[in-house]
């Protein structure tokens, strides 16, 4: 079997949840597929990882993004009919980049990771090849969840994202062989919109052993929040956190420092920096896994949030019991959810934190052991995927794969 895999970012480093799964499903086709690979790029740093991916790929397409240009022509066309998502994430290489790969080894099937890129595989040349579609999340529902809680001119231009994505969802139903979302929440969704579709679950995976402790319990009260810190829900999360929620917990734990971990804070990000208020903001680190190991509690308050936060399992599987939204809870696998507290508002959320920071080391530690790691393995998550690959290549249809699903995983 021969994939054609488009990305909408480099699968390399897999230190992001969109860039994690896309390496992971290449890891994952080692043993099934010959892949060729186009991807965009967004920055020199980004494209110069593409010799981390020679083993995994049999040719590499890297598609630079301008973003400028593509900026200025998002404003352009704000009164069109293209989603603001198909103008962002674009390539002035990205048509010669797909010519060349078709033109010297057509692929059995195409697989294209996001809604994103999707728009690239129902054109032409794309368009004649069996595709699958890892949509991942319903987009469209994040876009209409954050105009409902942004203010205007940010609301109507999200509003106008959602209704123009899910148009383009429903249609992609019309055209790939199978599509697979990470949890039975999106698949309802998806199935909602487009109830033709044939919509299979295919979940996030984390690596245990990597993520295991390599250090006794910390003894201090670090709370750590990691994630992508120019992401307008991570954006909105992290201040919320440190603004409403924060004051309160200090307040009671003198000592408590809040470590706001991830790549490229925005500036209102980068503002909750204080020595006074003890919150710090790393920006980009090497390696997450030692701010998860010396700190005591995993926090992730998102209020707007679709399929599943890996955040949440790597810092379990760091030994962090964590506090989460509700939102953030209905994505989790059950087997998480013990390790788990749930809470909404701003005293509710303190009160949690405050709690496990009040408990020793090790019986936090006892806390995350409750969570059922093993069923969470990439290759036990991607296995579904891989078979819709498979079933596509052999020109399967729809139908047929719906029966077949069903006859091997009626819960799905």
């Amino acid at each position: 079997m021969r994939v054609l895999f488009l990305t909408h970012r480099l699968p390399y480093a897999p230190n992001r949840g969109d860039r994690a799964r896309a390496f992971n499903i290449l890891k994952a086709l080692q043993a099934h597929a010959e892949v060729d690979l186009v991807s965009l790029v967004h920055s020199a740093e980004e494209a110069s990882h593409g010799q981390q991916l020679r083993g995994l790929v049999k040719n590499l397409e890297m598609c630079p993004v301008p973003w400028l240009s593509n900026r200025i022509r998002g404003a352009i066309h704000l009164g069109s009919q293209k989603a603001l998502t198909h103008l962002l994430l674009d390539s002035p290489a990205i048509a010669g980049g797909i010519e060349r790969r078709i033109r010297e080894q057509p692929p059995n099937v195409v697989l294209a990771y996001c809604s994103s890129m999707a728009r690239f595989a129902v054109e032409p040349p794309l368009a004649k090849f069996p595709l699958v579609i890892d949509l991942v999340d319903v987009d469209s529902l994040k876009w209409r969840d954050l105009a409902h809680r942004s203010q205007f001119p940010m609301s109507s231009i999200y509003a106008r994202e959602a209704r123009l994505l899910s148009a383009f969802e429903a249609k992609l139903a019309e055209h790939a062989h199978a599509i697979t979302v990470v949890t039975k929440r999106e698949a309802t969704a998806l199935r909602d919109l487009a109830p033709r579709a044939n919509v299979i679950v295919s979940p996030i995976g984390i690596e245990p052993s990597r993520l295991l402790p390599d250090r006794e319990a910390p003894i201090g009260s670090d709370v750590v929040f990691c994630g992508v810190m120019n992401y307008p829900p991570n954006v909105e999360a992290a201040e919320w956190l440190a603004k409403r929620v924060w004051p309160l917990v200090l307040a009671r734990v003198q000592f408590a420092r809040l470590k706001i971990v991830g790549a490229d804070p925005v500036r209102q990000v980068r503002a909750l920096a204080s020595a006074e208020s003890r919150v710090e903001v790393t920006g980009t680190v090497p390696d997450v896994r030692p701010h998860l190991w010396e700190s005591a509690v995993a926090v992730a308050p998102l209020h707007t949030a679709r399929g599943t936060q890996t955040k949440v399992l790597e810092a379990v599987a760091a030994g962090l019991p964590c506090v989460v939204t509700q939102i953030v809870a209905d994505g989790l696998p059950l087997d998480v959810l013990p390790a788990c507290s749930i809470a909404e508002s701003p005293e509710q959320f303190a009160d949690a934190i405050v709690r496990l920071l009040q408990k020793d080391p090790e019986a936090r530690r006892a806390l995350a052991r409750r969570a059922t790691l093993q069923s969470l393995i990439w290759d036990t998550g991607l296995a579904p995927l891989i078979g819709a690959l498979r079933s596509a290549s052999l020109g399967m249809s729809g139908a047929s794969q719906r029966a077949s699903r069903d006859r091997s995983s009626p819960s799905t």
